[in-house]
């Protein structure tokens, strides 16, 4: 059986949830996650909740690849918004600002999947951590997605320039 949530644990998955919904709600309407949106900035704000409530989480007691990640998400998002006032990047911006978001929506789900194949069904998990075959092979069809919806998103957006170039 896998081994209960603390409390905290229990928090953070209800906060982690929102930025779930939100960036797959996001992607779905704008085909990216847009922080100018009312739904981007839902998404921001619990995705650095999220990040921030998983640095009280270690089942090791110090610092784990959880904390990593988060480090990873905070750092990636605060660029992300930062992006648009480097002029000098150019017409790379909006590329680059998709996969940053894109990225950290991505680095959001690695714990999930590890978490949710660790946990459910409780009386008989999916996986038993991120070594296991079923958590490992849900993560690379996650790569997998993340790849092509970059990809997409890379097409998305040559398109929209190709558009304002022309016009």
């Amino acid at each position: 059986m896998a081994n209960p949530l603390s409390l905290l644990g229990e928090i953070h998955t209800a906060i982690s949830i929102i930025p779930a919904a939100a960036g797959l709600y996001s992607f779905a309407k704008y085909r990216a996650i847009r922080p100018e949106t009312s739904v981007g900035k839902i998404y921001l704000a619990t995705l650095a909740l999220s990040a921030i409530s998983a640095f009280g989480l270690s089942s090791t007691g110090g610092f784990n690849p959880g904390h990593a990640l988060a480090i990873v998400v905070l750092v990636v998002s605060g660029i992300c918004l930062l992006l648009p006032k480097l002029g000098f990047l150019g017409r790379l911006i909006p590329y680059l600002t998709n996969l940053g978001f894109s990225f950290t929506y991505f680095l959001l789900w690695v714990p999930g999947i590890n978490e949710t194949l660790s946990r459910l069904p409780p009386s008989h998990p999916i996986g038993n951590g991120p070594d296991s075959p079923p958590v490992k092979a849900a993560l690379l069809a996650w790569v997998v997605l993340f790849t092509a919806g970059s990809l997409a998103q890379a097409f998305i957006v040559s398109r929209r320039q190709a558009r304002r170039a022309i016009a």
